[in-house]
């Protein structure tokens, strides 16, 4: 006989989703591998989701809500799931994203994550470590979610020009990131400026931040160390982010202008032209 682990729902977000898939799955009186055929997944990948030693993603969650009637009850839990499995430190950081009504974020270096591409994230996520790899990218870009909310927040990021041109994973995934970029030029909501090289010094030059703000609590700055994070609402550093921010996006091109130095970009460094 199979032996079957017995799941604490308390445990986890992970546990209590694979608890509710089992609960969900038996109560239809399916196996796991008819459910497996219905969904068009394996029967083993759906006892590894059960047993919380795999994680679920949205396409596997929105199938078994279709497949069990269970309400979107597995879609909305994947969100938790997901960013449950981040590491501890980064874990305040996606709440406040899911929270925030702005994100005002400024990157010295590379793209940051929330406008990142699968072939991206793999890429710098990969780097030095390549362990669990594939859930890994699928956290990350999870977190994405929050611009599919019925309110998402308005977005500004503004990025070096040094990102346009630091070569992560490779030419083919630079074009797919890069296009991706320009893929939020007509949307008001996610705005992408550049900060050339022409700016020289700029009021960034201490580091990456960002910064979020709220309806109704305070706003909060978030700065980045080697695996931790320093989140802080003194109100005397929000006031200085905010001053430097609000310099930065001054110094940086429009973002009409932006967008073309995005597309020449592209062009010059990775050989494809961009319409």
């Amino acid at each position: 006989m199979a032996h079957i682990n017995t799941l604490d729902p308390g445990a986890s977000p992970l546990d209590y989703y694979g608890f509710e898939l089992r609960r969900h799955r038996e109560a239809a009186g399916l196996t796991q591998r008819q459910l497996g055929d219905i969904v068009n997944y394996t029967g083993s990948l759906v006892g590894q989701v059960e047993t919380a030693r795999k994680l679920p993603t949205l396409d596997f969650s929105e199938r078994v809500d279709a497949a069990l009637g269970t309400g979107g009850l597995l879609s909305r839990l994947v969100g938790l799931v997901m960013r449950s499995q981040l590491p501890a430190w980064f874990q305040q950081v996606a709440e406040l994203e899911v929270r925030a009504i702005e994100i005002c974020s400024f990157q010295a270096h590379m793209i940051l994550g929330l406008l990142q591409t699968p072939a991206y994230a793999r890429a710098v996520l990969g780097a030095v470590n390549r362990s669990d790899l594939d859930d890994r990218t699928a956290v990350r870009l999870a977190r994405q979610r929050v611009f599919e909310k019925e309110e998402p927040p308005v977005f500004w990021a503004v990025l070096s020009e040094a990102a346009l041109y630091l070569e992560i994973g490779g030419r083919e995934t630079m074009r797919g990131q890069l296009a991706h970029l320009l893929a939020f030029e007509d949307n008001p909501r996610i705005n992408v400026q550049i900060l050339p090289f022409s700016a020289g010094a700029h009021a960034g030059s201490q580091g990456s931040f960002d910064v979020y703000r709220f309806a109704d609590d305070p706003a909060i700055v978030y700065t980045e160390g080697y695996g931790s994070g320093h989140p802080t609402a003194n109100p005397n550093t929000v006031k200085d982010c905010s001053l430097r921010y609000d310099h930065l996006r001054a110094a940086a091109l429009s973002l009409k202008d932006s967008a073309e130095l995005i597309r020449r970009a592209t062009e010059d460094r990775y050989g494809e032209q961009v319409a």
